[in-house]
């Protein structure tokens, strides 16, 4: 095995939560730094999520717009959405996100690849799936609101999405790391050497 990351926990002094959210919060660590000085760390306390990145028989990657408020930008993404409860099983929230959001299901999962979005502010951890084998969903759709109200749905070559990437066209984290972590799995060891769907997790520990 080549590079990998550890896990490591520096010595923290003294925590507050300055701002507590419907979702997440903000939190300030004092931190011990190898030198024995302490300084104060913001960050967002996350959760963690999920993305999938949802390919057809076609090779067309099933794609989402939405307007994201803080970016004032609306953006291509791919589904996604919040571990609900802690220690839920990401693969059924995955499940679910692709059910709510596009109506869709999927027959194949394989862990794509694991990340942390923003280390340098914010702890959350995104495990995003590799969904194939697509169909569309049984009963009714899920009722969206907010957001996801105007959402768009759209089908996109893969190829073109990794043009479209690295021309600097499209922005969403787990959209970008999904289609080229797919095209490197693809010009590497293939589809069939990528993690099981419900590959252990150590950034957000389940059962499974």
């Amino acid at each position: 095995m080549g590079i990998q990351d550890t896990p490591e926990e520096w010595q923290v002094t003294a925590t507050v939560t300055p701002f507590t959210g419907n979702k997440t919060s903000v939190r300030t660590d004092q931190v011990v730094m190898p030198d024995g000085s302490v300084h104060g760390r913001d960050y967002q306390v996350h959760p963690g999520s999920v993305a999938v990145l949802a390919i057809d028989d076609e090779d067309r990657v099933l794609v989402l717009r939405q307007y994201r408020h803080p970016v004032r930008h609306r953006l291509w993404e791919i589904p996604a959405g919040l571990l609900d409860i802690p220690g839920e099983n990401p693969l059924h929230a995955a499940q679910r996100e692709l059910y709510e959001e596009a109506h869709v299901k999927a027959e194949d999962w394989r862990v794509l690849t694991d990340v942390y979005t923003t280390p340098g502010g914010c702890d959350e951890a995104v495990r995003i799936f590799l969904a194939r084998d697509l169909s569309e969903a049984e009963g009714e759709r899920y009722a969206v609101a907010e957001e996801e109200a105007d959402m768009e749905q759209a089908r996109v070559p893969l190829d073109e999405l990794v043009r479209s990437v690295v021309a600097g066209d499209l922005h969403n984290n787990c959209l970008v790391v999904g289609v080229l972590a797919l095209t490197a799995v693809r010009a590497g060891d293939g589809v069939g050497s990528l993690r099981p769907a419900e590959a252990p997790w150590p950034a957000r520990p389940f059962e499974a």
